[in-house]
């Protein structure tokens, strides 16, 4: 095991689209296109969502520009029998997975046709015949959780893993020590997959820890840890369909470092000009996942142009005939606030249901 503080970040995709002679992996051309399909799809649909939120028809609305490659590419390297934990900005995974946009949208607008019967915050998504655990606003929280399940597994000797998302600044929360203190003791098969996007909000990394990064903490736990480009596509999905296999062998958790930048805000309550100079997105406009993979993909004869057009045109499409399909369904009955929690309604919220409901006349 590396107890090094000098971690090498994995790389294969340069910034123009070359592929490193190194790469020794099997993604297809088939697969690569697909993940550039979902990485654009998530993108656009973040896109449209903010835009809603400013016009004021959503509440609420957060975006991964920039980080896209680190759910798609990871969500490619698993099985659809592994467990997803989820933070805000995975919804490419639901995506991978066959998620359709209308599904996502409805959740947005947290209309009676929402899975969770809008009873969490826009870009809390979840699906249940997914293996998507739904997401929770605490940050950290996840991370226990998803050790638990992988231990779960690890009994029943299930031939799966769990994987938990989360930013760095998630592991400065007490979550984090619990979560995979556990997982190492019990050498639970679960990933910890670190997107380190630079902020915690408005906190860069320099005032959150002070060690080199996030890999680094790994190796206190006991546990493998590996840093990768995060806007890599063909690195991050190596790297987790690597770890995926570690797991499995029962060797016990592993962290993922993904090294990756916030282009956007952290959400729609957010201003980033505050706390970050323009200069600096710049430089990581050049690094974005979809273009490096792009680049890629039209050096290899399999995309141009034409075929750029007709994509944003279809998922532009789709994305639209959603969101008019979204705003003419209706809002949740009133009742959902206090079914579908417990098998029978407590006296005290059938009480607290009927002061609502006289309210309401």
């Amino acid at each position: 095991m590396n107890t090094g503080s000098q971690i090498p970040t994995l790389q294969y995709l340069d910034s123009q689209g070359h592929l490193s002679a190194n790469y020794k992996g099997t993604l297809t051309i088939d697969t690569l296109l697909k993940g550039y399909r979902v990485m654009v799809l998530s993108r656009l649909i973040d896109e449209r969502m903010i835009t809603l939120q400013r016009q004021g028809v959503i509440t609420f609305a957060m975006s991964a520009l920039g980080e896209e490659a680190c759910a798609v590419a990871s969500a490619a390297a698993l099985n659809l029998e592994d467990w997803i934990y989820p933070q805000y900005r995975e919804a490419g995974v639901l995506f991978w997975r066959g998620f359709k946009p209308i599904q996502y949208i409805h959740h947005m607008f947290g209309d009676r046709e929402d899975l969770i019967f809008g009873r969490q915050m826009p870009n809390h998504f979840g699906a249940r015949d997914l293996n998507v655990v739904t997401v929770s606003s605490p940050i950290g929280t996840k991370i226990p959780h998803a050790a638990g399940c992988a231990y779960a597994m690890k009994i029943k000797q299930d031939k799966s893993v769990a994987i938990c998302y989360f930013g760095e600044g998630a592991t400065s929360e007490g979550d984090f020590h619990a979560g995979v203190n556990f997982a190492a003791v019990r050498k639970a098969p679960v990933i910890f997959f670190c997107r380190n996007n630079g902020y915690a909000i408005s906190t860069p990394c320099s005032k959150q820890f002070a060690c080199p990064g996030i890999a680094e903490k790994g190796f206190g736990y006991g546990i493998e840890a590996k840093r990768v480009d995060g806007n890599d596509f063909f690195a991050v999905h190596e790297v987790v369909k690597d770890a995926r296999e570690y797991c499995l062998e029962g060797k016990g958790p592993i962290l993922i470092e993904a090294m990756t930048y916030r282009m956007g805000a952290h959400s729609t309550s957010d201003d980033p000009s505050l706390y970050r100079e323009e200069s600096e997105v710049e430089v990581w406009k050049e690094k974005c996942p979809i273009l490096r993979l792009r680049r890629y993909l039209e050096k290899q004869g399999a995309w141009n142009e034409e075929k750029e057009r007709k994509l944003l045109d279809e998922i532009n499409e789709e994305i639209q005939q959603a969101i008019e399909q979204a705003k003419s369904t209706p809002k949740p009955p009133l009742e959902y606030i206090v079914e579908h929690v417990y098998s029978n309604v407590p006296p005290k919220l059938l009480k607290q249901y009927e002061e609502i409901q006289a309210g309401e006349q």
